[in-house]
């Protein structure tokens, strides 16, 4: 399918926000827009994941409905929007993946079609009628099918090309909907662009070394911009705003949402010399010594050792992997605000200006 592109024209004063990948966290929605103050002068644009992975899918959507009705929210479509192809009569999408996707739902919250199925007393199991399913959420959820069914896969303005996972190769009359919206890795794709792109999708944290900031990159030599925090995602992720001041600017600044209670540091500490973070995608290891909060582990691939939460660590695939984690230690003054993400016998992990690490002193805050 030939993606849709969407050209909007916007007021020479107006401010560009771009948000993407929410992913059903409705609550860092509205406090990244409360938190920026976003208002009526503003342009909003979504660039896509909007749903899935989060709790509040649902009421995710129906907050966008209903902001897109001012004419200055503009959301398009990524990996984890595209679910009025679901209930098509007339779609190819896979029964088995439909049934799947309800039966055994792969990630920690139920999607949208749960959802739906759940606000309307379907039960969903692995003998449902998936046609009588089809039809009870067309009729129930005509108008939310109808919104995401009119979404584009890109929204191009004079200066800027928002497009979920980055824009393709080749002419953009050609451009696959599908490679528009899960273009894995983009960053790494050794593009150089014309036109400033901004993109979502992958998280920013996936491209770092062995410091994981979840804050906006912003690539001036090659005119690429991706924002996804991690919302969701990553149990430290934040959901990022990127501010354009006006519709032809490159003054560029960002802001970012997450829920952590914020303190302020009583004790100062020096940060790490030497430090590894361990990411999806290459998060194999091998639990040397079981422990009751850290296991004390070896990353397969590198070899590298380090205490990892117990509580971080799961199986899959026939192998032991984590979620994202790290051993770095952030350089830290008396009064640096951070945000508290895990709080432990040892210290805590903790956020500094969008990056992450451990502060190993116990008790020692200034509570705001």
């Amino acid at each position: 399918m030939i993606a849709r592109i969407r050209k909007v024209s916007l007021p020479e004063k107006s401010r560009i926000l771009a948000v993407s990948d929410i992913h059903g966290e409705l609550d860092y929605f509205k406090g990244l827009l409360e938190k920026i103050g976003f208002g009526a002068g503003d342009a909003l644009i979504i660039v896509g994941d909007m749903l899935e992975k989060g709790p509040r899918s649902l009421d995710t959507l129906r907050f966008i409905m209903e902001l897109s009705k001012t004419g200055t929210v503009f959301p398009l479509l990524g990996n984890c929007d595209e679910w009025d192809r679901a209930v098509d009569e007339n779609d190819t999408w896979s029964a088995s993946y439909v049934r799947s996707y309800l039966v055994k739902n792969t990630f920690r919250y139920p999607g949208l079609l749960a959802q739906m199925c759940a606000e309307i007393g379907f039960a969903t199991g692995p003998d449902m009628n998936l046609g009588k399913m089809k039809a009870a959420l067309r009729e129930a959820f005509a108008p939310e099918f109808r919104f995401l069914k009119g979404l584009p896969h890109v929204i191009e303005t004079a200066h800027y090309t928002f497009v979920h996972g980055g824009p393709p190769k080749g002419d953009p009359k050609t451009w696959d909907a599908w490679a528009c919206m899960k273009n894995d890795d983009f960053l790494r794709q050794d593009r150089h662009l014309d036109k400033w792109a901004v993109v979502g999708h992958w998280p920013v944290v996936l491209y770092c070394g062995d410091l994981p900031c979840a804050n906006p990159i912003i690539d001036r030599e090659r005119k690429i911009i991706s924002i996804d925090g991690g919302c969701v995602l990553k149990d430290d992720g934040q959901l990022n705003a990127l501010i354009i001041p006006q519709p032809d600017s490159e003054n560029f600044s960002y802001e970012a949402y997450d829920p952590f209670p914020v303190r302020r540091v009583k004790t100062a500490q020096k940060g790490s010399e030497r430090s590894a973070y361990i990411r999806w995608g290459d998060n194999v290891v091998e639990v040397l010594r079981p422990g009751e909060e850290f296991s004390f582990c070896r990353h397969v691939r590198t070899g590298y050792r380090m205490d990892i939460l117990t509580k971080y660590l799961y199986s899959g695939e026939g192998e032991i992997r984590c979620n994202d984690c790290t051993d770095y230690v952030l350089p830290l003054s008396e009064g640096d605000e951070v945000s508290v993400v895990e709080e432990t016998g040892r210290g805590y992990l903790v956020k500094h200006k969008g990056i992450s690490g451990w502060y190993n002193q116990i008790y020692l805050f200034l509570f705001n």
